[in-house]
């Protein structure tokens, strides 16, 4: 049955919960952008955020790794209340938490062997060759492109450059995964490649994770549970069939595809 409530609740049974938001508030100047949200994610489970564009989803998922600061409740990763973090805890949080950014995010002027050596050597100090090797190609075997080691962004496709992104996140072995708009600007065929991307992921690392997005067809397919982005708050809760089938006004929109 469809979920109305604020707060979500723990159905998934014999999992630790990992995220825990209660209550967030955003505002810019006089505009709310998020108000009222709440929602937990489990060990092991993906969660997806659907929301039309513009209705905070990116704010949200900044406000989770302390890019942005809420203006009003809490949230709670991994055991960190975020809004209380120092400096340096905030860093210690961030290295558990991985962030595929919506353009991938890689330096233009690296080779993919540098874009993903600069996670280990900048936040873990590994500079020993080896090491370093070793580290970066399963991490491109991971993502099927360790062909691509020697070039750099710009002689890769979109969908290339979302795995090579997923590729440098993954390199850190983080608890927690943070997609935004994973498959943004991408064709069909790819968009479904980071789809299963996204569950393989999951399946091998058992990372916690939350997928923003406003693509249906990515929800479907990456989601155990899905949470309604409506008007800035998190309005409904379910999994992709429960939605669908619920015959909701406010979720119609959603589902004309």
């Amino acid at each position: 049955m469809i979920k109305t409530l604020a707060i979500t609740p723990s159905i998934v049974t014999g999992k630790d919960k990992v995220i825990e938001i209660r209550n967030l508030l955003k505002k810019f100047g006089d505009r709310t952008v998020l108000h009222n949200v709440n929602l937990d994610v489990f060990d092991g489970e993906n969660l997806v955020v659907l929301g039309r564009s513009g209705t905070g989803k990116s704010v949200l998922i900044k406000c989770m790794v302390g890019l942005l600061k809420p203006d009003g409740g809490d949230i709670t990763i991994l055991g960190y209340s975020v809004a209380s973090l120092s400096e340096s805890k905030l860093n210690e949080l961030r290295l558990q938490v991985g962030f595929s950014f919506q353009g991938s995010a890689l330096y233009d002027s690296m080779t993919i062997r540098q874009n993903l050596e600069f996670p280990l050597k900048r936040n873990l100090g590994i500079y020993d060759r080896k090491t370093l090797d070793e580290m970066v190609i399963t991490s491109l075997k991971e993502v099927g492109l360790e062909k691509t080691i020697n070039q750099k962004p710009a002689e890769l496709s979109g969908g290339m450059k979302k795995r090579i992104g997923i590729a440098r996140t993954l390199i850190l072995k983080p608890k927690v995964m943070l997609y935004d708009e994973p498959t943004a600007g991408l064709d069909p065929e790819t968009s479904a490649e980071i789809n299963e991307l996204i569950l393989q992921v999951r399946d091998k690392y058992n990372t916690a994770s939350i997928i923003i997005t406003h693509d249906v067809s990515c929800a479907r397919q990456t989601s155990d549970r899905i949470v309604a982005l409506i008007d800035g708050e998190s309005k409904r809760e379910g999994t992709f069939e429960e939605l669908k089938s619920a015959n909701d006004k406010e979720m119609t929109h959603f589902f004309n595809y």
